[in-house]
């Protein structure tokens, strides 16, 4: 589906055969750090008790103590405040989309095992490396103009980048009821 995502998953695949001991994989899969929705303050309330309805934890990369993987963006069209969040149940994670806020238009994107995220990070440590953030413009553009690949409309709003942290991401971007695969990083 991403050709980065797939080539950085591929990679990821191919670390966990060369080390070969799965146990330490199975470990680093249980010690992926998931906080609470209540973690996160700008969250909107109501969005804060659905992802706890429904079990959901939000995955943190190896990358920064600093919470992540909530974001906000005009997502489905400039003006609107729109929610993302990598919400993690039973070791699965989905990107779930809140337009403008409101529960009844949820929406589920890019659901994958965690660890499928995990990948080598030196010194014989493992560590999850699913990231989203918000991106606009002058990213898609600056993206599009190095790497190709999809040609993003002409008028724009924000896109959610996801990323296989330090290897490659691809952008997220909907438009006109469907969601286009945009260049990210290589």
């Amino acid at each position: 589906m991403f050709k980065h995502l797939i080539l950085a998953s591929t990679l990821a695949a191919m670390s966990f055969s060369i080390h070969g001991d799965t146990n330490e994989w199975d470990i680093a899969e249980s010690k992926i750090k998931r906080l609470s929705p209540d973690i996160f303050s700008k969250l909107p309330s109501n969005i804060k008790s659905d992802l706890k309805n429904n079990g959901c934890k939000i995955p943190q990369t190896y990358i920064t103590n600093n919470p992540h993987n909530v974001i906000s963006g005009s997502f489905e069209k400039n003006g609107q405040i729109d929610w993302a969040v990598l919400c993690s149940v039973k070791g699965k994670s989905t990107i779930r989309i809140y337009w403008d806020g409101k529960l009844d238009q949820l929406v589920e994107i890019e659901p994958s095992k965690d660890r499928n995220w995990l990948q080598g990070i030196g010194g014989g440590k493992i560590g999850f490396s699913r990231f989203i953030s918000t991106v606009g413009n002058d990213f898609i553009i600056r993206h599009y103009k190095n790497y190709g690949g999809t040609k993003p409309p002409a008028q724009l709003h924000d896109g959610i980048d996801e990323s296989f942290t330090e290897k490659a991401s691809s952008v997220h971007y909907y438009h006109e009821g469907s969601w286009l695969n945009l260049s990210g990083a290589d």
